[in-house]
């Protein structure tokens, strides 16, 4: 058996306070780009829901721009690497790499004639640099900077000109080709952050930690003037010219976006975003009629310049790793939860929407759906109870230490393995909480048996057997390899599923739990971190360490379909099932794929 990939819900551009992110646009109008960690995130501006990744970087990207002909991406990362692939081909085929300098790799241009690259940053023997994207030949040598490079653009028009902005607080100004340096500028009182060309080639403007915008001849540098007096009350991320060069949208961190009429220098619109710290301004892109900007959350912001007091639609997600996935009961959506302690919902046509209320304070360890209940199980020590139908966060249990796994069966009984105790819940409530003398790894409820499953950290499995007060009894154990890290019941209880941090997928046979596959199922290689069975109960799906995912048949324990390579550089955390021809992984990456089987 093969699997496909059927969609993609993508990740949000990965953010940092007081950094700013580059977002940029296709010249064909017809998509835009940025990048989280290993990733280049490519979606349609139109539609967002119809998203592409790029993952061949073995570091973590910093930006990405398209060729002026928009067949070819030049990405960079920290390591100073410029990876130049084309658009046309679904594979994404590299034409060149090139490292023109040791070290993080902060904005990168192209010239208009798709000849030349430029790069900026912070490199341990220079701050810039100008190459050939055929031959990587130096073209150019970036210099009058004595800090990291922050912004970097060629001027789209003959005659070539290059402008660069610095820590060091100047912009300079290069003539070329060859580049070569012309002169500095030294208008703004903090970091410059960013700087940008017209697309005419008649202006650039920069912008600075200190709030300022000032504007530049084009041709030969000199300041013509600054907007506003300063533009923005705190430091502004990010600049996009309109197509005609006359107006300029602008982010900031005072949580504003403006649009600017050059000639004019008066503000025309002010977006006001909002007042919270994750509604800080960070990137901007203005490609045809859309205007985009990013927050600090992640999320990226279409506006309404007839309304800005409302953005047209924001586009919300992860921008950490997804640790916990689940599928609701009427296969309508898919829930996925995240390291910071946020969960989204996304419907299967793509439409998201994030958990509205009090979220959890850090890393969800797992979610089910059971009886029409989102529960979710926190590092922060606590367990919540929400409606799925109202995509808003519940009540909240407190634990008596940190969970590590939790379960939960159709009739809405829930145990919770923590490091210290063995907690039960029935429909949100606290029954029980048992002291356990080995710190809990997992668990897993038996859908009709009055049992259930925890192992520890000693590499045992124990399983449990309870009376109408919840009595425990250890009915047996089990020695495994590893620890187990996940487990499943089959919905028919014939088999429980486990995971292992020792690469082994264990299929144990009830009643008995005659272990079925342990010497089999080994094709991962590295630790496991999800298991979970399709309805039938026929299939178990795995994913771990090692970027693959599995689908194992107990029938026939030498038959496994693999998905292999699909999520490069991502390590799988958790997986679902759709239906019994579908299933859903969820990664490091912060992307969700479904694929189909």
């Amino acid at each position: 058996m093969s699997a496909s990939l059927k969609s993609l819900f993508a990740t949000l551009p990965k953010t940092q306070r007081g950094q700013r992110i580059v977002i940029n646009g296709d010249p064909k109008g017809k998509n835009f780009l940025y990048v989280n960690g290993n990733s280049v995130v490519i979606r349609n501006i139109d539609n967002p829901e119809i998203a592409d990744v790029y993952t061949e970087h073995s570091t973590a990207t910093t930006c990405a721009k398209y060729s002026p002909s928009g067949y070819y991406i030049a990405s960079a990362d920290v390591s100073g690497k410029v990876r130049i692939w084309d658009t046309v081909n679904k594979e994404h085929i590299l034409k060149n790499e090139f490292q023109p300098f040791a070290g993080c790799i902060k904005d990168i241009s192209w010239s208009s004639d798709n000849t030349k690259i430029a790069v900026g940053g912070e490199g341990r023997e220079k701050f810039g640099h100008v190459f050939n994207a055929e031959t990587g030949t130096s073209v150019g040598t970036i210099m009058g900077h004595s800090k990291c490079v922050n912004g970097i653009d060629f001027k789209p028009t003959r005659p070539f000109r290059l402008a660069t902005a610095s820590d060091d607080l100047s912009v300079a100004f290069f003539e070329g080709p060859p580049f070569k340096f012309k002169q500095t500028t030294r208008e703004h009182t903090r970091f410059v952050n960013s700087v940008r060309y017209s697309p005419d080639g008649s202006i650039y403007v920069s912008c600075g930690a200190d709030g300022k915008l000032i504007v530049y001849d084009g041709k030969d540098g000199n300041k013509i003037s600054e907007i506003g007096s300063p533009a923005h009350a705190g430091g502004i991320y990010g600049i996009s010219f309109s197509e005609d060069s006359k107006s300029l949208l602008s982010v900031s961190g005072d949580k504003t976006a403006k649009i600017w009429d050059i000639q004019a220098n008066s503000v025309v619109t002010t977006f006001d975003m909002g007042k919270a710290i994750e509604d800080m301004q960070v990137g901007c892109l203005w490609q045809g009629s859309h205007l985009l900007t990013v927050s600090l959350s992640g999320y990226i912001n279409y506006l309404d310049k007839n309304n800005p007091s409302t953005p047209l639609r924001i586009i919300k997600g992860h921008n950490l790793p997804i640790t916990s996935l689940a599928v609701t009961e009427d296969k309508s959506a898919i829930f996925s939860a995240s390291s910071d302690g946020a969960i989204c919902r996304w419907r299967i046509n793509g439409d998201n929407e994030m958990l509205n209320g009090s979220k959890h304070d850090n890393k969800i360890q797992k979610i089910n759906i059971v009886r029409g209940k989102l529960i979710s199980c926190s590092m922060d020590d606590t367990i919540a109870f929400s409606d799925v139908s109202e995509a808003r966060y519940g009540d909240k249990v407190k634990l008596q230490s940190q969970p590590r796994g939790m379960s939960t069966s159709p009739s809405g009984l829930t145990v919770v393995a923590s490091t210290n105790h063995i907690s039960i819940l029935m429909n949100g409530s606290m029954v029980k909480s048992v002291p356990i003398d080995f710190e809990g790894q997992s668990s897993a409820v038996h859908p009709h048996e009055k049992e259930f499953a925890v192992c520890g950290g000693d590499s045992k499995l124990r399983i449990y057997s309870y009376d109408d007060s919840f009595s425990l009894t250890i009915k047996r154990e089990i020695v495994v390899q590893g620890v187990i890290t996940d487990m499943s019941y089959s919905p028919d209880g014939t088999f429980l599923g486990a995971a292992s941090s020792g690469r082994p997928i264990y299929c144990f046979r009830l009643p008995d739990y005659e272990d079925l596959t342990s010497s089999q199922w080994v094709y991962h290689t590295a630790r496991v971190n999800s298991v979970c069975w399709s309805d039938d109960g026929k299939r178990l799906f795995s994913g771990g360490i090692d970027t693959n995912a599995f689908i194992w048949d107990p029938a026939n324990t030498h038959s496994k379909t693999e998905i292999k390579g699909k999520h490069p550089m991502a390590i799988v955390n958790t997986v679902g099932w759709l239906d019994n021809n579908t299933v859903v992984t969820g990664a490091d990456d912060g992307c969700v794929r479904v694929f189909t089987v």
